[in-house]
């Protein structure tokens, strides 16, 4: 179940990404403190911060990505350069084939660290915060873009 709440999400994010180009997801309203292009990043890399142990032992995604998007960080502290919209889609892809791949014994084992928020038991119980952590950035990321559509 988990598996199809997370596909719906991501799915919806990358359809609606997609539509976007390099310019909007750069311009940064007044209305709020990142960018499209840093929501973007934040849902990959913190997926791929709780699934698949980045940037530890994850190299499925470079190392400067999470100096890039991990909360806390923000466009206007940026030392290095971001990726394009087209290495981020690509990117977004690539997880969550990898999330597909793991069976349903892997979804129903145990969490062996703790996780900020919730009750989070098993890997199932995660992908269900991740998918819900994603939908919270696409919302975030419509509003910004209405904004700007406006502006």
């Amino acid at each position: 179940m988990s598996r199809k709440q997370f596909n719906l999400t991501r799915t919806s994010l990358l359809t609606f990404i997609k539509e976007l180009d390099e310019d909007t997801v750069d311009r940064q309203s007044e209305y709020f403190n990142n960018t499209i292009r840093w929501h973007i990043g934040h849902a990959l890399v913190v997926t791929e911060k709780f699934l698949f142990r980045y940037p530890a032992k994850s190299t499925h995604i470079p190392k400067d990505f999470a100096e890039l998007f991990s909360s806390g960080t923000k466009p206007s502290d940026w030392t290095s350069e971001a990726p394009t919209l087209d290495v981020l889609i690509e990117a977004l892809e690539n997880q969550q084939n990898r999330v597909n791949e793991f069976d349903d014994l892997f979804w129903k084992s145990n969490v062996k660290f703790k996780v900020p928020f919730g009750s989070i038991e098993t890997h199932g119980d995660l992908l269900i915060m991740l998918a819900f952590h994603e939908a919270e950035h696409i919302g975030k990321i419509k509003a910004m873009h209405q904004v700007l559509k406006v502006g």
